[in-house]
């Protein structure tokens, strides 16, 4: 991990949309979404004091967290700042009623230039990695997305991804075993780190409608700060 990695706080948060139900951020590279065993401080906790900062709110904050994304990617997270806004937005996406794009960049160029990717994920909890395969195996989980290769740079292709399910590291392993493995995911077969210690995969835009105003909610989250993702997204 780089030393030069600049994490999320209450100061620099990127808030892509904010109202009294709920606020969407965009994820910084080694952001932890939720709490774990590194002890780390989880974004739910930054935004948590951003909130209590700007409104002036005594006591505590409630935050619900939706749905979260590798601490090593980017882009949008969803969390609830009501029990309600949280109970209706686990449904949207118990439910697939939302609509999910990520960017990925990968050196090798899939076979085809778009294609529905169909496999059985089993999850590893030694390794935290998952598996994809050809056909359901034991303890699987169907995993099932869409890529479309959107653009051509020196020495990377652009994809973007429509997933159609959320299991864990999904993108990463089925982009690996179709040979397409994501820029410095060494986890799923990258030949080396990117410097920040991140991996070239972003979660670009969600569509939704609100769990309260039930008004359509269209976010796009801009690319990291980087000369590549800059390029792929001009």
């Amino acid at each position: 991990m780089s030393s030069s990695k600049i994490l999320s706080d209450k100061t620099n948060l990127q808030v892509l949309f904010e109202d009294n139900h709920l606020i969407v951020v965009n994820k910084r590279v080694g952001d932890i979404v939720q709490g774990d065993k590194t002890g780390d401080k989880p974004l739910s906790d930054v935004v948590k004091e951003y909130i209590k900062d700007k409104y002036n709110k005594p006591g505590e904050v409630f935050l619900g967290v939706v749905h979260r994304l590798d601490r090593p990617t980017t882009g949008i997270v969803v969390f609830a700042r009501t029990s309600k806004a949280l109970e209706r937005l686990n449904e949207l996406f118990k439910n697939r009623e939302t609509k999910k794009t990520y960017w990925a960049l990968v050196k090798n160029k899939p076979s085809k230039e778009s294609e529905r990717l169909v496999h059985y994920l089993t999850r590893n909890e030694k390794s935290n990695t998952s598996k994809a395969h050809a056909k359901e195996v034991p303890n699987s989980k169907i995993a099932e997305l869409e890529y479309k290769v959107l653009k051509q740079l020196d020495k990377y292709y652009l994809l973007g991804i429509n997933l159609f399910t959320g299991r864990h590291h999904q993108i990463r392993s089925q982009l690996s075993v179709i040979g397409s493995p994501i820029k410095g995911d060494l986890k799923y077969g990258f030949d080396r780190s990117n410097p920040d210690g991140g991996i070239s995969l972003h979660a670009r835009e969600l569509q939704f409608i609100h769990p309260v105003k039930k008004e359509p909610v269209h976010i796009v989250a801009p690319v990291p700060e980087d000369a590549l993702w800059k390029a792929a997204s001009s």
